[in-house]
Order: C-alpha cells, then sequence, then structure tokens
C-alpha cells in the first residue's frame, strides 16, 4: 500500500512538472486597443423611472458605457480573442463567471466565458432587475431578479460571438457576453489592454470586437516561449 501510494505521489508530481513545463514553453500574446479617432461625446443616462437608481447616482451620474476611453487612449471593454487557429481541446473551467448588478448597471459590461462554464447572474440591488440575453446560438433566456442577493447560475452550451445583454425594467443597461471553447479570449481592462497565456506555438487569427466600432483582425506567429505585442487601432 506505501508503495502503490508513492507511486500515485509520483505520477501526480511528474503531471505538475509537465504543466509547468509545458506552460513555460507557450507563448504569450500582449494586446493593447487603442482609440485615435475623437471619442463620442458622453451621454447621460436619465434613471428616473426609478427613484432606487437616481438615490445610486447622486453625486456620479451614470453615463453610457457603449465607449469607454482610459487616460491614454486606450479602450476598455473590448473582447480580444484568438478566433482561428486553435486545435484541441480545453477543460472547462468549473469556477462560475459572475454578471453582477451593481447600481442599476451590468458588471463587469463585457464577460467572456467558456462554453459549458457556469455563468452567475447576481443582483446586488434593492430593485427588481432582470437580464435579458440576445443570443443567435444558445437559448436565449429571461430572468426576473427581484430582490438584493438574488443569484441564478445559466450554462451557455455553445461558442458564440458576442451577444447583447438587455434589461426590460431599466432600458439603459447594457452589456455583452462572448463564448468560447478555448481559454484564449480576455476583454481590455482600464489601461486598454488583454494579455492572453499559454498559447501553443503557431499561426493564428486574432480578433477584437468592440460594440460600437466592430471588429479588427491581425494574423500573428508565436514559437514557444515567444511574448508578442499586438496594438488594435480604431
Amino acid at each position: 500500500m506505501a508503495t502503490r501510494r508513492l507511486a500515485i505521489v509520483f505520477v501526480m508530481a511528474f503531471a505538475m512538472v509537465l504543466s509547468v513545463v509545458s506552460s513555460a514553453r507557450a507563448a504569450t500574446l500582449i494586446a493593447r486597443v487603442e482609440l485615435k479617432s475623437p471619442p463620442p461625446a458622453a451621454k447621460m443616462i436619465n434613471t428616473n423611472a426609478d427613484p432606487y437608481c437616481t438615490t445610486m447616482h447622486k453625486t456620479d451620474k451614470l453615463t453610457s458605457e457603449e465607449v469607454v476611453v482610459n487616460p491614454g487612449g486606450t479602450l476598455a471593454d473590448t473582447f480580444v480573442y484568438v478566433s482561428e487557429g486553435v486545435t484541441g481541446t480545453y477543460p472547462t473551467p468549473k469556477n462560475p463567471v459572475i454578471l453582477d448588478q451593481i447600481g442599476c448597471r451590468y458588471t463587469p459590461h463585457a464577460i467572456g466565458i467558456m462554453a459549458g462554464q457556469p455563468l452567475m447572474i447576481r443582483n446586488s440591488d434593492a430593485t427588481l432587475h432582470n437580464i435579458h440575453p440576445l443570443p443567435k446560438v444558445n437559448t436565449p433566456f429571461n430572468l426576473g431578479m427581484p430582490t438584493k442577493g438574488m443569484t441564478q447560475t445559466r450554462v451557455l452550451a455553445k461558442a458564440e460571438a458576442p451577444f447583447h445583454v438587455k434589461c426590460d425594467v431599466h432600458r439603459w443597461m447594457s452589456g455583452y457576453i462572448a463564448v468560447f471553447n478555448h481559454p484564449f479570449f480576455g476583454v481590455s481592462n482600464d489601461k486598454g489592454v488583454v494579455e492572453i497565456d499559454n498559447l501553443p506555438a503557431g499561426t493564428y487569427t486574432v480578433e477584437s470586437w468592440q460594440e460600437k466600432y466592430g471588429a479588427k483582425t491581425q494574423k500573428v506567429t508565436v514559437g514557444a516561449s515567444d511574448k508578442k505585442e499586438l496594438v488594435f487601432t480604431y
């Protein structure tokens, strides 16, 4: 029995070493999303339809999140992902991606998730919300969430390009979800950057997608342990 346990420990340790070596030999893409054209004027949102939302934003008035420009002229909330060239299958994470409703807006505004990964939807507001995604590949759903702290979990089973999420109670609430069959994706942060790790050596098409400005693609070839930077300009 002791010999068997030792063998199991050895196999597990060997697998961990292989995983570390594999990751060390994989490539990293660092994508930056820039806005070179003049940004649209901020669109103020009238929240008078719900006094709760108005109270939540007495000092920081709600504005549209259609285009969020970071300091330095980069764009937040832009999907960047490998759209062509990925082979093989990848394990589906068991941990959920959380889409919250905070201050009468969807948070995060844009989320990427793997097909089959749990999507946990939460209402952190003390007012009625609903979440109404509009996918074309996956099955649409429409959930009413009347109480603070309420959660619902759904699974989007198929890969799908970014699609809109709306709230039928608060017409200004808007977000986007994209579903992938691999882990090589991200959403640009407050520096306009997406980092994609552990990409096997190969040639890929990398795509950016922003809800107002649309999609742009680039071809990139990476070798083992490469670190390459891409810039998507709108």
